[in-house]
C-alpha cells in the first residue's frame, strides 16, 4: 500500500488536533463490543488479580495468555466524532499485535466504555475497571476533565497510565520518583506548558522577537501555554505581555487592544478552537502586522478556513505540530498503520494518535519479554531507555521525566497548501533544547 507523501503530511497536520477538550469514542456497536469484551475477560481478570506475597508489588490483569487494559471516553455526544478515531487507532494497533501472536505469548484485551466526557462517569469507569475488572493498565485516557477527575486516583493506586489525550500541566513533572509524584503516569502528547516554552524559543530563534504578547483563554489550554511562555521569556530576558479572555467568549477586542498597545514583535494565541478564530480575526481587524503563533490543536483545515480570509495579507499566522511523516522511516510506519486502520481512518490524525498510544504501551511490554510483569517492572521498563515515536520525535521517561513530546515543528496557515490541510511546514522538527542551543 503506497500513498502520496503529500497526503501523509496532511495526515500529520491533522494529527496535531488531538484536543484537551475532546474525548475518545466510537459507535454504539463499539460500545456493545466493549461490554462484551468486558464480560468475556472477567474470569481471566479475576484470576490474575493478586499481590506478590510479602512484596507489596501489584500484579493484576495479567495471565499467561492475556493482558487487560482500559480507557473511558466520549463515544456519544459532541466530542464523539472527534474522539472516535483514537480508540480505533488503539484497537488497530492491538489487533496487529494480537494477530502476530501477542507479546511473549500474551494477547491484549482492550476494554472501553462511554463516559460522555463527563468526569463523574469517567471516575465511575475508573473504579469499575481498576477495582472490579482489575485491569493491568490504562491506555488513552481522554480529555482534561476526566483526566483531572481520576489523576489523583491513578497516582494513589499506582496503576500504569499510558497516553492522555490532553496536554494539561498536571501531567507534567521532571521528578516522578514515586507513585505520589506520578511515577505511573506516562504522558505522550506535548504538554501545553512545554508548548508555551517552545513557542517563545521559536519566536526568538526564527522571528528575532525581543518582545512577545500572549492572548490566552481562562481554561487549561490557555493558562498552561501562557505559564510556559512567561517562564521561557523570563529565562531569555524578553519582555512579555499577557491578556486573559474567557474561554468561548465572542468579544476579545479589549484584550487585543491592550496587547497591541505594547507593540510586541510576536504574538501567541493560546486558545483552543472555540476562541482561536475570534482572537485571530480581531488581531487582523485592529491592524496587527506582527507574526502570530497558535497551539497544535488549531492546525487543521477548518481552523485555517475560518480565519484565512481575515489574516491573509495582514499578518503571518503560524502553529506548532508534533507528528512527522516526512522521512522514510516515519512514512513506512504510516503505511503499516494505514493497512490496519483501513481506508476510512488511514489519513485520520486522531487514529494515528491512538496507534501511538498502543505502540508506546506495548513497547513497555516488549522490554519485559521473558520477565515477570508487575506494575513496578513495567514502569521501570518504560523508564529504561528513550522510546521512538513511530511518527517522529522521541519520548524520554528516564530519571522521573514526564514531559510528553518535547519536539515540535512549525507550520504556517496557507489555505492553498499542497497538503490540503490549510497548513504547510516552514521549519523542521526540533526539541526545545535544540532551539535554545541555536539561540545561544
Amino acid at each position: 500500500m503506497k500513498k502520496n507523501l503529500k497526503k501523509v503530511v496532511a495526515a500529520a497536520l491533522a494529527s496535531v488536533m488531538v484536543l484537551s477538550m475532546a474525548a475518545c469514542g466510537g459507535s454504539n456497536d463499539s460500545a456493545e463490543e466493549s461490554s462484551s469484551a468486558s464480560t468475556s475477560s472477567e474470569t481471566s481478570s479475576e484470576s490474575s488479580a493478586a499481590e506478590e506475597e510479602g512484596s507489596g508489588i501489584k500484579v493484576q490483569g495479567v495471565t499467561d495468555d492475556e493482558i487487560l487494559v482500559y480507557n473511558s471516553s466520549a463515544e456519544s455526544g459532541a466530542f464523539a466524532s472527534t474522539g472516535a478515531p483514537i480508540n480505533v487507532g488503539i484497537e488497530a494497533y492491538f489487533n496487529m499485535v494480537n494477530e502476530n501472536g501477542g507479546i511473549d505469548g500474551r494477547k491484549i484485551t482492550f476494554l472501553h466504555t462511554d463516559d460522555e466526557y463527563d468526569p463523574v462517569k469517567g471516575k465511575a469507569a475508573f473504579e469499575q475497571y481498576v477495582y472490579d475488572e482489575e485491569v493491568f493498565a490504562i491506555v488513552g485516557m481522554f480529555g482534561s476533565g476526566v483526566t483531572q477527575a481520576v489523576l489523583d486516583d491513578i497516582k494513589e493506586v499506582g496503576i500504569p497510565a499510558v497516553y492522555f489525550a490532553t496536554g494539561i500541566k498536571d501531567l507534567y513533572t521532571d521528578s516522578a520518583d514515586s507513585n505520589a509524584n506520578g511515577a505511573s503516569v506516562f504522558p505522550v502528547q506535548p504538554i501545553y506548558l512545554t508548548e508555551g516554552k517552545i513557542m517563545v524559543a521559536d519566536a526568538v530563534n526564527y522571528y528575532d522577537a525581543s518582545s512577545i504578547g500572549v492572548i490566552y483563554t481562562s481554561d487549561d489550554t490557555g493558562i498552561d501555554i501562557n505559564e510556559g511562555a512567561i517562564a521561557q521569556a523570563e529565562e531569555l530576558g524578553l519582555e512579555i505581555y499577557s491578556e486573559q479572555v474567557p474561554a468561548q467568549t465572542e468579544d476579545v477586542s479589549a484584550a487585543v487592544t491592550s496587547i497591541l498597545q505594547n507593540d510586541p514583535d510576536f504574538i501567541i494565541i493560546a486558545a483552543a478552537q472555540a476562541t482561536f478564530p475570534t482572537i485571530a480575526k480581531e488581531l487582523a481587524a485592529q491592524g496587527n502586522t506582527a507574526p502570530a503563533m497558535t497551539t497544535y490543536i488549531n492546525c487543521v483545515y477548518t481552523m485555517c478556513e475560518q480565519v484565512y480570509d481575515y489574516i491573509n495579507g495582514q499578518y503571518d499566522l503560524y502553529g506548532t505540530a508534533w507528528l512527522d511523516y516526512t522521512n522514510e522511516e516515519e512514512y513506512n510506519n504510516w503505511v503499516e498503520a494505514s493497512e490496519w486502520l483501513g481506508e476510512e481512518y488511514a489519513l485520520n490524525g486522531y487514529a494515528h494518535c491512538g496507534w501511538i498510544a498502543g505502540y508506546v504501551f506495548c513497547e513497555g511490554l516488549r522490554r519485559l519479554e521473558g520477565q515477570e510483569i508487575t506494575w513496578e517492572s513495567y514502569i521501570d521498563a518504560l523508564e529504561s531507555e528513550p522510546i521512538k515515536n513511530p511518527f517522529g520525535g522521541t519520548l524520554d521517561f528516564s530519571d522521573g521525566k514526564r514531559e510528553g513530546t518535547t519536539a515540535m515543528y512549525i507550520v504556517q496557515a496557507n489555505i492553498d497548501a499542497a497538503t490540503g490541510t490549510g497548513w504547510e511546514t516552514v521549519y523542521p522538527m526540533a526539541t526545545l533544547e535544540d532551539t535554545l542551543a541555536e539561540i545561544g
